[in-house]
């Protein structure tokens, strides 16, 4: 039987036995009620009439006026028969009454009539005497019972009172006193309990987990505090800062490196929401900031973040990586947190800072004598220096190809050394893109000659000003128009276009190349790449360069092609 059943049946007992006393009780108190209102009810007022009679006899004795009286009680009093033998005396009392309206003096009758009246008293009196003893058995009769009815219920009550709370509390107090060995790790504790009711279940349970977290013990805790404890300390003694999120982006852990940079504790950061902890840190902040996004990809790696560590400014590769598992039985992946690994490339940003003053220090040696070299060459070409006779002249040709092409990888070097130190100076003002257009066009006119290429201008009229380097911008230009007439063939075509757009203006340069694969797209712009199989006759630089220059002046570029369908290069620029 389970708890609720005896809790129902004990109550249910309890509400039954007050309802029986309270039945006994009103039962009896009905019969002693209706005992004493048949006395009042039939002899009382026997007795009353039979006294108002003789008052009026008495009257009748002395001036005949109380026949009135006489008769109205008696008259009641035939209304009220309620006792053997009273019938009798009233009738005789009637009868006698009709004798002494005929002879009123007659004492004779008086005296008759007043024996008759003092019988119908004694009558009503012994009923009354017999009424009362019957009401006093019943009154006794009555305590007897509520005293057996309150008894039986007082036991039943104490019996209850006794054993339900102990039914109920003794299993509590065993599994109280059990869960209390659990805590204390003494897995080997049992509850023995054989009802079949809640607390049986609930033993049942209990001896279940309890044996459970005994096989663990035995088998696996120690197992898996050890490898806690090991990859903690792996953890802790990685040089590179590594922080550990669950998928609410609750901080796990996170090592000592990550502690040390941060300026954090241990105690203002691991169990609380990362984005609580970054209120107050500018670095958490840039690492919780990028989760977001994050989540969207598997992996992510961001630009370098410069934070001062170890007594100097260090650069850290921030990498955050999605933890995701398949749950057994499930076949979908479900992400279950995020590590943040901060790489420390110090060192490898050191010697790219070497290699580009190395670069910036050479190109702008370079520059002096292949100036020298181009004079040179002028002077050569000058016929008042002398004939040259055509071998030599196709020699002069060949060093001034190969002296304009070192100049422009002198050139493009510089403008790189610029963009990587972040000394790109820019004059930005209100330009006209027809005369960023006519200064490309007039340095790309000989080249496009040479291979009979020609150069189809579509330009939007009352086009606005742009707000750029008109300088820089134009050589982004001729990057552009350069590689077209580089890839394009002999007596091709190269379509300019200059449109407005809702955000500014669009400058864009399409050639009849062979195009690029959708595989080389995304690295077109990435410093020193060349697309396979094209011919090497740059640094891989110049895209690169241009891609700087325009977003400095906070523009866009880009590229659409396909292969066979030739490239369009293109960038925009804001209103002026």
């Amino acid at each position: 039987m389970n708890i609720k059943t005896k809790l129902r049946l004990g109550i249910g007992f309890l509400f039954m036995m007050i309802l029986l006393l309270s039945a006994v009780g009103l039962r009896n108190i009905n019969a002693l009620k209706n005992d004493t209102k048949n006395i009042l009810a039939d002899n009382y007022n026997t007795l009353e009439y039979a006294k108002n009679m003789i008052a009026a006899l008495d009257v009748i004795q002395q001036n005949q006026n109380g026949f009135p009286d006489f008769e109205k009680n008696l008259n009641l009093q035939k209304s009220n028969i309620t006792e053997p033998g009273e019938k009798q005396a009233t009738e005789q009392i009637s009868l006698r009454l009709v004798k002494l309206k005929e002879n009123p003096q007659d004492v004779n009758l008086h005296l008759l009539i007043r024996k008759d009246v003092s019988r119908l008293m004694e009558l009503n009196m012994a009923a009354i005497q017999r009424k009362s003893d019957l009401a006093q058995n019943t009154a006794e009769t009555a305590n007897q019972w509520i005293v057996i009815t309150s008894t039986l219920c007082f036991l039943l009550g104490m019996t209850l009172l006794v054993n339900l709370p102990g039914n109920i509390a003794n299993p509590v107090r065993e599994l109280t006193n059990s869960i209390r060995e659990i805590a204390a790790k003494n897995y080997s504790q049992r509850v023995y309990y054989r009802g079949n009711n809640e607390f049986g279940e609930l033993a049942n349970s209990f001896n279940t987990m309890a044996e459970k977290l005994e096989e663990y013990n035995s088998s696996n805790l120690s197992r898996i505090l050890v490898e806690k404890m090991r990859i903690e300390t792996l953890i802790n003694n990685m040089h590179e800062p590594v922080i550990g999120l669950d998928e609410n982006k609750i901080v796990l852990f996170i090592n000592n490196e990550a502690l040390k940079i941060s300026g954090l504790r241990p105690a203002d950061i691991i169990g609380k929401p990362a984005q609580d902890a970054a209120l107050n840190n500018d670095l958490l902040r840039s690492l919780v900031d990028d989760l977001t996004q994050t989540e969207k990809t598997d992996n992510q790696q961001s630009a370098p973040l410069k934070i001062y560590a170890d007594n100097k400014e260090s650069y850290f590769e921030k990498e955050i990586v999605s933890i995701s598992i398949t749950p057994t039985g499930e076949k979908e992946k479900k992400l279950i947190g995020h590590v943040i690994i901060l790489k420390n490339i110090t060192p490898f940003k050191e010697l790219d800072f070497a290699k580009t003053n190395f670069i910036a220090t050479v190109s702008h040696e370079l520059k002096t004598p292949i100036s020298s070299i181009k004079m040179s060459l002028l002077l050569l070409e000058n016929q008042n220096t002398g004939h040259v006779n055509p071998e030599q002249q196709q020699l002069i040709e060949s060093i001034k190809e190969d002296s304009n092409r070192l100049l422009k990888i002198t050139g493009e070097l510089l403008n790189m050394s610029q963009v990587e130190t972040g000394n790109i100076q820019l004059n930005i003002h209100q330009a006209r893109p027809e005369q960023i257009l006519e200064y490309a066009l007039e340095a790309v006119k000989v080249q496009a000659e040479q291979k009979q290429i020609g150069l189809v201008v579509e330009m939007e009229e009352d086009l606005p000003d742009v707000k750029a380097d008109t300088e820089k911008t134009a050589w982004v230009l001729i990057n552009f128009l350069t590689n077209a007439i580089r890839y394009s063939q002999q007596q091709g075509q190269i379509h300019i276009q200059i449109k407005e757009l809702n955000s500014g203006v669009q400058f864009s340069v399409k050639d009849e190349g062979k195009g690029i694969d959708s595989r080389y797209r995304a690295k077109i712009f990435n410093r020193y790449f060349q697309v396979p199989g094209s011919a090497k006759t740059g640094t891989g630089l110049g895209l690169a360069i241009s891609k700087e220059f325009i977003e400095a002046q906070g523009g866009h570029i880009g590229v659409n092609s396909e292969i066979g369908m030739g490239s369009t290069f293109f960038f925009e620029l804001g209103r002026g």
